[in-house]
């Protein structure tokens, strides 16, 4: 489960955020290419923009459960 206390500062304040366990491996950034972006030095995802609307709200919540190392969060700030 992603740990709010580990999420990447490249992560846009609000509720979904990427923690120091990505493993890059782009299944956030395919499923919600609107939301999610990658760090190339640091080679993992972060959240670039929070969702705005119900579709985007979904698509983050896929990449979510999709997510092999839960290392997508919904409780951020």
């Amino acid at each position: 489960m992603a740990d709010v206390e580990n999420k990447y500062p490249q992560n846009t304040a609000g509720k979904f955020y990427v923690d120091d366990q990505c493993i890059d491996c782009d299944l956030c950034r395919e499923t919600a290419p609107a939301n999610f972006t990658r760090d190339d030095d640091g080679g993992h995802s972060y959240v670039y923009k929070q969702a705005e609307n119900d579709e985007e709200q979904r698509l983050c919540e896929e990449a979510m459960a999709g997510c092999p190392v839960e290392a997508i969060g919904a409780d951020g700030e």
